[in-house]
């Protein structure tokens, strides 16, 4: 049996509108469709990992208002513990996302109860931390929070992921406390202090050396079509991505840290989790929406054996 899974983060409701092309600043532009899905980054991971069999439970704040309701039962129906989930007389928060016929997207958070997750709140959850496996964290909540959450995990010898998303005031004085930390390339830049994104695997090792630099153990960039890349103070691992034809991308990066973060309570090498993130991240892009576009375990294993039998003929 694979070991517990806490998840620390955000719950938003994803307002997604699709678009033939990004406005500029100052311009409207005309939207094809519009969807409400459950997602935030949080959410997004616990629900990605408790698709692929993980033994998820979830710390987070929603509001008394029927978005939060939305996101808890949809959380609890993936198998997801919200006991840990605390109710405001705020708004859930809201992601307003636009995604071009490219598949990429644009997205403006309004926070919502997720500003109020507190350290007191986390400490309350201590026995939930005693038992983990694995913590993952993202920082759409408050940096307190998430730091309480990182010393309790370690405390408790836990394996601990960062996901520095978005990367805000005060990211770099919790790299120390992570295990993994899983920045996709504008984070991985913006960590790094460099003019740009990497370019090339080569470019994305420099800059993951400076993450390094700063405390962390392992960094994991996450490189899009590129696939991710590993790198540790005597390491290097490029992990190659599956190629797919992208519908849409939101959500890919939390699928890639669900995965991961399963693999690594079922007690797989760091290896092996990669691979297993890249393939159900992979996936996930070829369908629309956040948390409807993630695949069960089932789906996953018979994806990934129809690839592979096609590129061995």
């Amino acid at each position: 049996m694979s070991g517990r899974i806490v998840v620390v983060g955000s719950l938003n409701a994803d307002l997604v509108v699709r678009v033939h092309r990004f406005p500029t600043p100052g311009e409207t532009v005309l939207g094809r469709d519009f969807a409400l899905f459950p997602g935030g980054k949080g959410a997004n991971q616990a629900y990605a990992a408790a698709l692929l069999r993980g033994r998820v439970e979830m710390i987070g704040a929603v509001g008394d208002d029927a978005y939060g309701e939305l996101l808890t039962e949809n959380l609890r129906s993936a198998g997801v513990d919200v006991t840990g989930v605390r109710r405001h007389s705020i708004s859930t928060g809201v992601a307003l996302i636009t995604v071009d016929e490219g598949g990429q997207n644009e997205i403006v958070v309004a926070a919502g109860a997720n500003s109020l997750l507190s350290p007191e709140d986390v400490a309350l959850q201590r026995d939930r931390f005693a038992a983990a496996a694995v913590l993952l964290v993202q920082l759409e909540v408050p940096l307190p929070a998430v730091r309480a959450a990182m010393e309790l995990a370690r405390e408790a010898g836990a394996c601990v992921i960062l996901d520095p998303a978005p990367v805000v005031g005060g990211a770099e004085s919790l790299l120390a406390l992570a295990d993994y930390v899983t920045p996709n390339e504008s984070e991985l830049a913006e960590l790094a202090k460099a003019e740009g994104v990497a370019r090339s695997y080569d470019e994305a090792t420099a800059q993951a050396r400076v993450v390094l630099s700063c405390g962390a153990k392992h960094v994991v960039a996450k490189l899009g079509s590129r696939g991710a890349l590993l790198v540790s103070s005597d390491h290097e691992a490029p992990w190659p991505a599956i190629p797919v034809v992208p519908v849409d991308t939101t959500a890919a990066g939390d699928v890639w840290n669900g995965a991961f973060a399963t693999a690594l309570a079922e007690g797989r090498s760091v290896d092996e989790a990669g691979m297993f993130a890249n393939a159900a991240a992979a996936f996930s892009v070829t369908r629309r929406g956040a948390q409807p576009a993630m695949p069960t375990r089932d789906e996953l294993d018979v994806w990934s054996k129809g690839h592979e039998q096609g590129r061995n003929e």
